[in-house]
């Protein structure tokens, strides 16, 4: 059951560019819930907007799982090292944004179709492991 976490297709390029895109993007997007890089609220600023705006209460725990689920998952993702565990995080996350935040509309920049798209990405490498340059190729073959 484990092995399914790291199993992927050594010969899959096709994830390449999804776990670059994410991994730097998530990256980002946690480094700014948790550490308030990149213009980020933090984790104060951004539980306040969870509890005030989301109805996420506790925020501060919520704003603390959402910036883990991101920046953990973009960097299992990015190194291709558990690839699909960091996937299932960030599709979590991106369903919580899609329902929470952009539902109503579908256009930027209030829209869905951003968060879709990360989402849908995020299925994909659910789905195809972490493929070719992964870590995971590198535990499958153990």
């Amino acid at each position: 059951m484990w092995k399914n976490l790291w199993s992927t297709d050594d010969k899959q390029w096709a994830t390449i560019p999804l776990r670059i895109a994410l991994g730097v993007i998530f990256l980002s997007h946690g480094g700014q819930k948790l550490f308030g890089w990149l213009g980020g609220k933090g984790l104060e600023g951004t539980a306040g907007f969870f509890a005030g705006k989301l109805g996420l209460t506790p925020g501060m725990l919520w704003a603390l799982l959402a910036g883990i689920a991101e920046f953990g998952g973009g960097l299992l993702v990015l190194l291709g090292l558990f690839t699909r565990l960091g996937a299932l995080f960030i599709s979590t996350v991106m369903l919580v944004a899609i329902f929470k935040v952009h539902w109503g509309a579908f256009f930027m920049p209030t829209g869905i179709e951003y968060a879709f798209s990360l989402f849908a990405a995020a299925v994909a490498l659910l789905i195809a492991g972490g493929g070719k340059f992964s870590l995971d190729t590198r535990l499958a073959k153990k």
